[in-house]
Order: C-alpha cells, then sequence, then structure tokens
C-alpha cells in the first residue's frame, strides 16, 4: 500500500484529474508527502487517513487554485455568479436597501454570504476594509467590490448601475413631486416603523464580522478601543489608518518563524507615510478655495450651470469619507453658504428624501440635482457623485487579493477590517439611540432580532414589512 507513495509524482496528472478543475496542478502538500491520490480508497489502513480524508477532492468539484499551494484541507470554490444572477440580486437590494450603508452592508452580507455563499465572512470583511480605505459611498462601493469579484469588469457595471438606478429614479418621483406642489409626503411614520428593524438587521452582520474581524487577542482589544474612540468622533481616516499602521507596526516587530523573514524597515515606513498623506489630503482638499469663490458675486451667490454642477458632485465624490453621513455637512458649505443656490430648508427637504427612499443615500444629489437643472442637472449630480466610486473600486479591487500575500499589508488590512466594524458599531450605537425611543420600538427591534437570528427571515422583507406598517399606522391617524 505505501510502495504507492513512492509512484505518486507519475499518478498525480491522472489522480488530479478525477477532481475536476485541478487538472495538471499540485495536490496540497499534507496530503502529498504521505499517501497519493490514486489510492485513497485504500487509505483509510494508512495512519494519516484521518487527516488525510479531510483533503480528499471529490470528483467533479471545482476548488480555488490558491489551495494548490496552502497547507489547509481542500475547500470547493465559491460559486460563481451569472450577470442576471448578480442584476436581479442588486436591482432587489436597490429597491429594498433601507437605512444607510451600515444596514445597506448588512443586507449585502446577508445574501453574498450566509444566503448565497460567494464568498467567506473574511473575504467580505477584505472587501469592507478596503471600501473604507477609498473615499465615496461605502455601502455602493461594496456593491461594486462584490459585482467585479463574482463577475469580473462587467460586474462593476452591474453591482454599480443596478444599486444606484432604483433609488435614483425614487428619488426623481419626489423631487418631481417636491417642484411641483412644494413640499414633500408625510414619511415619519414610516421612518418611525423602518428604523428599529434596521438597528436589528446592522446588529446582527456587527456580530458576524466581528467573530472574523477579532482573530486575536491583540485585534480584540484594539476593537474596544478603536470603538471608544469612535464613540468620542475620532476622525474616521485618523481611525482607520492608524490602525492598520499599529497593527502592521506590532507585526513587524515580532519575531519571524522558521523559514520567515522579517520585512524591511523602510516597507513600514513607506506605509506610515502613505498612511499620513492620505490622512491630510482630504482636509487639505476640503479647504482649497473653489475657483468661482473668485468670481464677483454682490453676496447674491454663484451663478448656476449644469457643468459647475456636475464639478461640484465630482469633487464631493472624490474626497468624502465617512459616507452618507457627514454628506450634509459638505453639501450645507458648498451648496447654501457659499453658492446659496439651496435654502437651508431645501437641503434637509434633500437630506429626508435620501433618507427614506432605499438604495445609497448619496442620491440626494439626484434630488439636489432635479431642484436646480431639472432631469439634465439630476442625471450629472448622480453621475458626478458616483463616478469616482465606479473608478476607485476599479483600480483598489483587483489589489485585495494581493495585499493578503503581503505581511505587513495583511497585518494592515487586518487593522483596518476590525477599524471597520468598530465605526459600523458606533454608528450603529448613535442610530439606535434617535431610533429606539419607546416600548414599541423596543418590540420591534427584538421581534426583528428573534426574526433574523432563529428563523433567518430575509432582511428585506423585514424592512419591508416595518415600512408597510407604518404606512398603515400613518394613513389611520
Amino acid at each position: 500500500m505505501f510502495n504507492a507513495c513512492v509512484t505518486q509524482n507519475r499518478n498525480r496528472s491522472r489522480i488530479v484529474g478525477q477532481a475536476g478543475s485541478l487538472r495538471g496542478g499540485c495536490l496540497p502538500p499534507p496530503f502529498h508527502a504521505k499517501c497519493p491520490l490514486a489510492d485513497y480508497q485504500s487509505a483509510a489502513a494508512c495512519q494519516a487517513a484521518p487527516q488525510l480524508q479531510a483533503q480528499l477532492p471529490v470528483a467533479g468539484t471545482s476548488y480555488p487554485v490558491e489551495a494548490l499551494n496552502s497547507d489547509q484541507p481542500l475547500l470547493p470554490a465559491a460559486p460563481a455568479a451569472t450577470g442576471a444572477e448578480l442584476t436581479r440580486l442588486f436591482l432587489r437590494l436597490g429597491c429594498t436597501a433601507f437605512g444607510g450603508p451600515a444596514a445597506h452592508i448588512a443586507m449585502l452580507k446577508d445574501e453574498v454570504v450566509r444566503r448565497r455563499q460567494w464568498m467567506t465572512e473574511a473575504e467580505f470583511l477584505d472587501l469592507l476594509g478596503a471600501t473604507n480605505l477609498i473615499p465615496g459611498p461605502n455601502s455602493t462601493e461594496m456593491a461594486i467590490h462584490i459585482g467585479y469579484r463574482q463577475y469580473g469588469w462587467r460586474g462593476i457595471l452591474i453591482g454599480g448601475l443596478c444599486f444606484i438606478l432604483p433609488a435614483a429614479l425614487m428619488v426623481c418621483g419626489f423631487a418631481w413631486a417636491y417642484a411641483k406642489f412644494g413640499s414633500l409626503p408625510a414619511v415619519s411614520g414610516v421612518l418611525y416603523c423602518v428604523k428599529p428593524v434596521i438597528i436589528a438587521v446592522i446588529a446582527q452582520a456587527i456580530w458576524g464580522l466581528l467573530k472574523a474581524a477579532t482573530k486575536t487577542g491583540f485585534l480584540a482589544l484594539l476593537c474596544v478601543l478603536l470603538l471608544f474612540l469612535a464613540l468620542f468622533h475620532v476622525d474616521t481616516l485618523l481611525v482607520l489608518f492608524g490602525a492598520g499602521v499599529l497593527t502592521a507596526a506590532l507585526r513587524w516587530s515580532t519575531p519571524p518563524g522558521p523559514g520567515q523573514v522579517r520585512p524591511p524597515a523602510s516597507s513600514l515606513l513607506w506605509m506610515l507615510l502613505i498612511a499620513g498623506t492620505v490622512v491630510a489630503l482630504p482636509m487639505l482638499l476640503g479647504h482649497l478655495p473653489e475657483q468661482s469663490a473668485a468670481l464677483p458675486t454682490n453676496g447674491q451667490g454663484v451663478p448656476f450651470s449644469v457643468p459647475r454642477l456636475f464639478l461640484f458632485f465630482l469633487k464631493v465624490g472624490s474626497v468624502l469619507y465617512g459616507g452618507g453621513y457627514v454628506l450634509l455637512a459638505f453639501l450645507r458649505d458648498g451648496l447654501v453658504g457659499r453658492w446659496h443656490w439651496l435654502t437651508s430648508a431645501q437641503l434637509l427637504d434633500a437630506t429626508a428624501v435620501g433618507q427614506v427612499t432605499p438604495g445609497p443615500l448619496f442620491t440626494t444629489a439626484t434630488f439636489i440635482g432635479y431642484l436646480l437643472g431639472g432631469f439634465p442637472g439630476a442625471a450629472v449630480a448622480t453621475v458626478g457623485i458616483f463616478l469616482p466610486a465606479f473608478l476607485f473600486v476599479g483600480l483598489s479591487g483587483p489589489l485585495v487579493p494581493r495585499l493578503r500575500r503581503s505581511v505587513l499589508m495583511s497585518a494592515f488590512l487586518d487593522g483596518v477590517n476590525v477599524a471597520a466594524v468598530a465605526l459600523m458599531a458606533s454608528v450603529t450605537w448613535d442610530l439606535g439611540c434617535a431610533a429606539i425611543v419607546d416600548w414599541k420600538t423596543v418590540i420591534l427591534a427584538l421581534a426583528s432580532g428573534v426574526l433574523l437570528l432563529r428563523y433567518r427571515v430575509n432582511s428585506a422583507w423585514l424592512i419591508l414589512g416595518a415600512a408597510a406598517l407604518g404606512l398603515l399606522s400613518a394613513v389611520r391617524s
């Protein structure tokens, strides 16, 4: 029986062919060093059989190429999505994803990790960390990342457009009604019922991500510290990049194991320099004088034009960190305080529409664009604020798997992932304090949590049900 081990190299190509996509590849070192796959039917008699059986490829099953050089047991590759599947998923999320970036990310995790198993929680967490490192709408960038991972470059367009367009069209409808009738319909009843359900959805997602992020005692302790800083509203970029650099520095200072080499100190210094530049750059860009500020306004603001509207939202989409929750400050400073294109009341109404409609909160730009320039204004404002997200994800998406192959960058990403979960928990705490205000909202949140954890009800149906309940109560009152 063990003589077959001597001939494992001759048998390897024929053996691997039985496993499907690994034809012509190399078996994992822990297996082929002991017994060839050709004799796996009799491997039970081998002393290492209990360990080997977990590594035996199943005929006809596809395995990821990375598994060939891994010491871990072979696991089937994640199922690939078709373009039609991605389109259906993101169109549905674009129509049902209420609640802002944290809720959207929770719903995305429920769909692609738990239900469809397109990726693991660790892979999802890596993408979440990557989206927090680049400016723009986080949940939209997550949708674009998932589209790229599942369907390549075409998936970038499918994931992003299908997630954005339903919300943009709804917001256009609200903007048309607002321009025609001068006010918004009453939506307080809908938000009253939807917000507690959203808190339960986000809390469930955070719990799953927390277990994947805090892989060591140091990362768990770091998560607690970062949550404390986030609750006191320390700058988001400082929390993210500071956690990444700190974790990388600790990894660099740890003595390397057998066969490992400590990365050069220059790599750590370059990382620190780049992180410091990224943290400082948005603040510097935010204080640059606008070109139009030099135009004579006589206290009446800057004359409106569609190209200027596009450039304004392009800048916002290129430098804004923190997602839709900090968008209001940018818009108030530029469109109300400096250019006088909007009143404060109009800006608050535009923000309310972005909150009450599903999809990304950045569709507030669509509402503002319509008020200022009709349908052309809505189109250029929407394109301007979302275009940088497509470009940033297109540039950074292919780099995420490579980061994990670098010792320092893998540690940096671990720190960023922990910071992303801490920031998400901080936002959820703030939202929960505003959403859960009486015994009715407490019951809604607890009941939603039970339905999510015990019965695994789809979060989209829970949110739609809460919206219907709120609408019904508003009509009755």
